[in-house]
């Protein structure tokens, strides 16, 4: 489970007019996984060292939005135009252009080494059109990982958080200080507390976190695919906690499955 090569996601951060480099090595059981999990558990940790284990590709749609600003116009699909009017007003991209950047996107749910899909489905609805999606094109969804960390230890880790005025570089007050206080190690520039980092809008973050997420969980623990993750320790120690988990899960449902295949017990 080591990565040979990193490829550059450029079918999808771009769209499906480019080719990632270097392609997607076709393995035989590509890892088809869904990552949930509040802010500030280090979910896109996980994604990245993920990648590095099971070889599948990272689909962020954060990262497709945060590139999609510094591209030609000429260069952008209608959908991600129409996201990118609602990000410059600073509103949310309404759920029905995710769904089309998603679907712009679909031939990356192909690729034969298997995905990571972060932050998408994040509605009840999305979640059904993404399962829909799925069935048409005859593609099963391994497990979807819910990454859970005590409320507590999220409003800690994203409370001690500090970003640079300059170069955007991101610190923490106990786990990743800089070598002088409040002060960037690369820039020297000042160091400040976003305000959405601050306990209170914490706490207002992870209630409508909670709200909105919650009917989702429930959709993908009736259909049996939700593996629950303990976000607690070094990213390392997550990482190894859910390859063991996924290991155990694909086991079991192997044997599942096989037993269904023998049919009933005369």
């Amino acid at each position: 489970m080591t990565s040979t090569g990193k490829p550059d996601r450029a079918a999808w951060i771009q769209g499906p007019s480019a080719n990632c480099d270097p392609r997607p090595e076709r393995v035989q059981a590509p890892w088809r996984l869904i990552l949930l999990g509040a802010p500030g558990v280090g979910k896109g940790t996980q994604a990245d060292l993920l990648h590095q284990r099971l070889n599948a590709c990272h689909l962020s749609t954060g990262d497709v939005f945060r590139s999609a600003g510094s591209r030609a116009e000429c260069d952008q699909s209608p959908a991600m135009k129409a996201a990118l009017q609602y990000m410059r007003r600073g509103d949310l991209v309404p759920d029905s252009i995710v769904w089309e950047m998603v679907l712009e996107r679909s031939g990356c749910l192909r690729c034969g080494g298997g995905f990571l899909l972060d932050g998408f489905p994040r509605t009840l609805a999305q979640a059904e059109s993404l399962k829909q999606l799925m069935e048409n094109q005859r593609l099963d969804l391994t497990a979807v990982l819910n990454y859970r960390l005590p409320l507590n230890e999220i409003v800690a880790r994203l409370s001690g958080r500090r970003s640079c005025q300059g170069c955007k570089a991101v610190y923490h007050v106990t786990e990743r200080p800089p070598r002088l206080a409040d002060i960037c190690d690369r820039c020297g520039e000042k160091l400040f507390q976003r305000e959405d980092d601050q306990p209170n809008s914490v706490k207002v973050r992870l209630e409508a976190y909670e709200q909105s997420t919650a009917p989702l969980i429930e959709f993908y623990q009736g259909s049996r695919m939700l593996v629950t993750i303990a976000a607690s320790g070094s990213p390392e120690e997550i990482c190894e906690r859910t390859i063991a988990a996924l290991e155990d899960w694909r086991k079991r449902n192997s044997e599942h499955n096989f037993r269904n295949t023998l049919g009933p017990k005369p």
